[in-house]
């Protein structure tokens, strides 16, 4: 199998492998790697290993060194190049009157191009935007469309928990994320409950997603009859954190929760 390692150009990104060939590399370290886009300047996130073929996408390219001190001057010289590109671009979006939010500014490592990352909410002719673009920088100039949620993984922030966004900190790909989780985990189904930063459904929801799906099988569905050590009582909730049921006691008349060990399932035929 090939040996590769894991790398990240920007926190909470994507990892890619390359071929390391004879450096033994180790978490943390800085590298300069040859990329589609030419070199760029990256962190090893997984250090050698080996991994199946069905993993890698071909071709496999090559790291090229460990960071220098010249790179690292490099990089802080791209990073002050980035935000006096942003102001000018926002400058020239206004002259041409565009709606579009300029999001971020990105310099690829060896000035081979610039990509302007924006938000629109309907497409825009930025053909003379580009013009003016390249010929104040005299490189490739690319503008690339984001939706909202890459816009809150990019500026990142704090997320309703009080925690920096999990896109912005861990998250490298953005899952799938429905309604239905929310509604199988009993929490409010108010916009503004679940939703992020981003106006989307939290990432979070799937967290526990998975879990809650399979236990729910466990428990009596609401409006079953069961029987409990009071008699016979209709579920009318669960709680699947707690392992409880509650349930409405008919001879007694009251509501009781009870623990899931303590709750038996009634044939159909008893419940009639």
């Amino acid at each position: 199998m090939p040996k590769v390692v894991g790398v990240r150009f920007r926190r909470a990104g994507k990892i890619y492998y390359f071929d390391p060939g004879n450096l033994e590399l180790k978490q943390g370290q800085d590298l300069i790697v040859e990329t589609s886009r030419g070199l760029e300047f990256g962190e090893v996130v997984l250090e050698n290993r080996e991994v199946s073929e069905d993993e890698l996408v071909a071709p496999l390219r090559v790291v090229r060194r460990i960071a220098n001190e010249e790179d690292y001057k490099q990089l802080a010289e791209n990073r002050q190049k980035e935000k006096e590109a942003i102001q000018i671009c926002q400058e020239k979006i206004e002259k041409h009157n565009l709606q579009m939010k300029l999001v971020d500014v990105e310099y690829t490592f060896d000035h081979n191009k610039i990509i302007f990352y924006f938000t629109a909410d309907n497409r825009v002719d930025f053909r003379e935007l580009v013009k003016d673009l390249a010929s104040i920088f005299r490189t490739r100039i690319e503008l690339r469309q984001i939706g909202v949620r890459d816009e809150a993984k990019m500026l990142g922030g704090l997320g309703p928990c009080g925690r920096g966004l999990c896109c912005a900190t861990f998250l490298g790909d953005f899952g799938p994320v429905s309604i239905k989780m929310a509604k199988e985990q009993n929490l409010s189904l108010n916009p503004t409950k679940i939703s992020g930063i981003c106006g989307r459904l939290m990432c979070c929801l799937r967290y526990e997603a998975e879990h809650y799906e399979c236990t729910r099988g466990d428990f009596p569905a609401t409006g079953e009859l069961v029987l409990t050590p009071h008699g016979e009582a209709k579920v009318i909730g669960q709680n699947l954190v707690k392992k409880t049921v509650l349930v409405d006691l008919l001879e007694l008349c009251r509501q009781e929760e009870f623990p899931i060990e303590e709750i038996e399932k009634l044939p159909p035929c008893e419940g009639k």
